[in-house]
């Protein structure tokens, strides 16, 4: 289920962003629910949905939404980047044999307090993700 177009636009203007009729296309795809997606995935699902959106268009788009913050950016694997709608802190199970990406639920766990940082920084952010796949049988 999409989110309503006033939602996203409501959304893009927080976040500073000139709402267009494609934005919100895709902005009403992609913050419907927590997902994963890649650009090629969000393409396809407009096309199926009949929207009219172009391929650069849907990853200028989702890159532009990654760096104002309405989603967050993984880069977990060379060939491929991936759009979570979930920007909270938190950490991913990675399936090796599907690619697909799963929030790992893990209140109040801080990897922070394990690290040593140099002097003068401190941590923005930590992205962990668990590589798992089927045990073989």
């Amino acid at each position: 289920m999409a989110m309503s177009d006033a939602a996203v636009r409501a959304t893009l203007q927080e976040h500073g962003i000139a709402v267009t009729k494609p934005r919100l296309v895709i902005g009403g795809l992609v913050l419907s629910c927590p997902q994963h997606l890649t650009a090629e995935r969000v393409w396809e699902r407009l096309l199926d949905a009949g929207a009219r959106v172009s391929k650069a268009t849907v990853y200028n788009t989702l890159n532009l939404f990654a760096q104002k913050g309405v989603l967050r950016q993984l880069n977990v694997d060379p060939a491929v980047t991936w759009f979570d709608s979930n920007t909270q802190p938190h950490f991913h199970f990675q399936h090796v044999d599907s690619g697909e990406l799963v929030d790992v639920q893990c209140d109040g766990l801080t990897l922070t307090s394990l690290l040593d940082l140099p002097p003068g920084t401190e941590s923005v952010g930590i992205d962990l993700v668990i590589r798992i796949r089927q045990k073989a049988v």
